[in-house]
């Protein structure tokens, strides 16, 4: 009532009142009383006034009225330069960047020239869009127009071109700032992040303090964020250490760093550090990354309090918008509790494509099948069109049948060129017997990634076509691409699938010599299978007792020998392995019916007897036999 009361003396308010009431309404968000003043204006035959409709174009376009804002612009014979900025504000603003660069072009059109604080708007739409072309035809707009040398403009050019990968356009734009405010560093040094050069980004906040701007903590969150992508933790927490109240993104930002570098512990002992201090309260954010720790820790419990907790401190829409997808995937992953997903799916939004993923994605972790066939059918029976991540996580679990139905309804689509689709296209017609099917898809594809490369390489190998998998290779580094710990894990089995002994040695040792890359368990337990499976039992173990330096031998190396040893009747070698599987699983009986059997096939019955008895002290019971006849 404050508000309106200077204005009551005048029963007739002029437009100049009129006018510095609906500033008041935009200053203080007053939205209804902002439209009791549109009426107003109406009533007193003023809403055609230029002056007027300019303010009630910004009013309605702040708060993202478009269709409001919209019409009242499109009855304006001329709109200025102050009604313009408000409407790309807006399209900007609500990421609609293909309207943004048609008004653009329309303004341009009607004469109007873009200033100071129309640039940074279009700007903005075009990182969205990520459209170099349109990115750099504006850019020219901004030396033709005289605003090269306006900060916030040169700003916008910063985050433009990093967000489209053109860091040296980005850089250069940087460099020619003449007075560099915070956020020119702020923008330059994010770029150098989103874009992978993390050292680029530390060493350019070193030159900040130098060039007299302290970092603020937009700027600490970013070199927290470089350093834990660096792998270098303990420098990311001597940044934190040194807030002496890090808010909720500060917590989160360390919080998802390690999230995302596996090491879901050690986020979720951040987490609690922060609720032990007490200062900030969890954000969306902050439950989503506590949830995705708990899903790969299988940490149910954890996972069910920051659901409660959730709950009770955030309205529902917004809840299960952010963290259902995380929720549902959590609960289908932790105990197989597809009940408790299918609730949390109830309350998603079904209209949202996120919901329908996070569903399909928990079917599909399970190996549900033809329940993650049902839902995409559901899906689509409800009129939600698929995108990329539907159609590859559809796929990754297809037969056959149902991956040619889903390829053609790709081929109609409108990401018929998506990489992550194609890849996911070439698996499943890998796994389905379908090779040179996979291998035409392969060698139509225009863009190919690293995954594309090594899924082509993985498929090869799993159909006996190992020299044809190492040519894939050499012509991946011809193309430039950077063979990493995967490709080498799909080479070596496919040199095993191949009987290439030497030439998967070979491969082994270059690994680490040409490109490295050091070996993890799957690399030695490939090279001990290539050896097993030709019969080189001898250097098989000699290759374990080395290994066993560096790496421990997990079971599958183990089972390797096994498998080899029986067949080559070394008993030394089978009990060794077997041995060494009941260490590693002590709670399956099939390790100790194995070791039992092999002692009894050499006669050594007192042994055999003795393991028997143990694993009745266990209470471990070997399998029931299953048959598929009789069964439905």
């Amino acid at each position: 009532m404050a508000l309106w009361r200077p204005f009551l003396i005048s029963l007739v308010p002029s437009r100049f009142e009129l006018n510095q009431l609906l500033q008041l309404c935009s200053n203080f968000g007053l939205i209804r009383q902002g439209r009791q003043v549109h009426q107003h204006i109406i009533v007193h035959g003023l809403d055609h006034h230029p002056f007027i409709l300019t303010k009630l174009v910004q009013f309605y376009a702040k708060f993202g009225e478009s269709l409001f804002a919209h019409t009242l612009f499109d009855i304006m014979p001329h709109p200025n330069v102050f009604a313009w900025t408000a409407i790309l504000s807006l399209y900007s603003g609500n990421k609609l960047s293909s309207d943004c660069q048609k008004m653009y072009r329309k303004m341009k059109g009607m004469g109007v020239k873009p200033d100071n604080y129309i640039f940074p708007k279009v700007i903005r739409a075009c990182s969205y869009s990520e459209d170099i072309i349109f990115g750099i035809q504006i850019h020219c707009d901004v030396i033709t127009f005289g605003a090269e040398f306006s900060t916030e403009v040169c700003n916008s050019l910063v985050d433009m071109y990093s967000k489209i990968g053109n860091l040296e356009s980005s850089k250069r734009v940087f460099d020619k700032i003449m007075y560099k405010d915070l956020l020119s560093w702020n923008s330059m040094i994010s770029g150098y992040v989103f874009n992978g050069f993390h050292s680029s980004a530390v060493d350019l906040s070193s030159s900040m303090r130098s060039d007299g701007v302290e970092p603020d903590t937009v700027t600490l969150n970013t070199i927290i964020d470089a350093y834990c992508q660096m792998g270098q933790f303990d420098e990311a927490i001597k940044i934190f250490e040194k807030f002496e109240k890090p808010n909720i993104i500060s917590w989160t930002t360390l919080m998802l760093a390690y999230s995302k570098n596996g090491k879901y512990e050690l986020a979720l002992k951040i987490f609690r550090d922060m609720m032990v201090k007490g200062e900030n309260r969890p954000d969306l954010d902050c439950v989503s990354i506590v949830v995705v720790c708990c899903r790969y820790l299988n940490a149910l419990k954890c996972g069910r309090e920051a659901h409660a907790y959730g709950i009770k401190t955030e309205n529902m829409i917004p809840f299960y918008k952010s963290v259902g997808p995380a929720l549902l995937i959590m609960y289908a992953k932790c105990g197989k509790r597809i009940k408790d997903a299918g609730r949390v799916f109830d309350m998603m939004d079904k209209n949202d494509i996120v919901a329908w993923n996070a569903m399909i994605s928990g079917f599909s972790d399970l190996g549900m099948r033809k329940m993650t066939i049902d839902c995409y059918r559901e899906m689509h029976r409800m009129g939600i069109s698929s995108n990329e991540t539907t159609i590859s996580t559809v796929l990754a679990l297809c037969d056959l049948k149902h991956g040619k139905e889903i390829h053609s309804y790709f081929i109609k689509s409108n990401f018929a060129s998506s990489v992550t689709v194609l890849n996911a296209l070439i698996n499943m017609y890998s796994k389905g017997g379908c090779i040179k099917t996979a291998d035409f898809i392969f060698s139509k594809m225009e863009n190919k990634d690293l995954v594309t490369w090594n899924t082509m390489i993985t498929g090869l190998g799993n159909h006996g076509l190992g020299e044809t998998a190492i040519q894939v290779l050499s012509n991946m580094i011809e193309c430039g691409f950077r063979p990493d710990s995967v490709t080498f894990t799909s080479l070596l089995s496919s040199c095993s699938h191949s009987g290439l002994v030497d030439l998967g040695v070979e491969i082994f040792e270059r690994m680490t010599v040409d490109f490295g890359i050091e070996p993890c368990i799957e690399h030695f337990a490939s090279v001990v299978d290539l050896l097993a499976r030709s019969g080189h039992l001898e250097d098989a173990l000699c290759f374990v007792k080395k290994m066993s330096k560096n790496v421990e031998p997990d079971k599958r190396i183990w089972g390797a020998l096994l498998v080899c040893s029986q067949a080559c009747g070394n008993f030394d070698v089978i009990i060794l392995a077997s041995k060494n599987l009941v260490c590693l699983e002590p709670e399956n009986a099939g390790h100790y019916v194995t070791l039992a059997n092999s002692y009894a096939s050499f006669g050594r019955w007192e042994d055999c007897v003795r393991v028997r008895k143990l694993m009745e002290s266990k209470g471990l019971m070997k399998p029931s036999g299953l048959s598929w006849f009789g069964t439905d």
